[in-house]
């Protein structure tokens, strides 16, 4: 059984490649290792070496510390969330979609656009 801290850093791994677009073999070409390895690394079955993930946060433009944002928190707000909100939305690959989106609409109709979805929520 993977280590709880695997399975959080892969995850990290995982939204922060899909957010830049890039694939699991762009990302093992650019760190010098096989795209499997970085399907291991993102499930969390092989863990992520010091110096590899130094490797990976360079690769993806990220600290490493990012890896472990919301560790701390992460069990507290599993239980916490409503049921229509899935617990781990960083982990969906329809919301990163959408939320890669949503940034990439110009900042004047991306505010009108926020705006809309708040009305609409409240509505729901």
């Amino acid at each position: 059984m993977a280590h709880p801290v695997d399975v959080h850093v892969g995850k990290r791994i995982r939204h922060r490649r899909w957010l830049v677009g890039m694939t699991q073999q762009q990302l093992a070409e650019k760190v010098g290792i096989k795209f499997q390895q970085i399907q291991k690394y993102e499930t969390g079955a092989n863990r992520v070496s010091a110096s590899r993930l130094w490797d990976i946060a360079d690769a993806l433009e990220v600290k490493v510390s990012f890896f472990f944002e919301g560790i701390e928190t992460e069990g507290a707000e599993a239980s916490q969330t409503s049921d229509s909100v899935p617990a781990d939305i960083l982990g969906d690959k329809e919301a990163l979609d959408l939320v890669r989106s949503y940034y990439a609409i110009p900042e004047n109709q991306r505010r009108r656009l926020f705006e809309l979805a708040r009305v609409l929520s409240d509505v729901a």
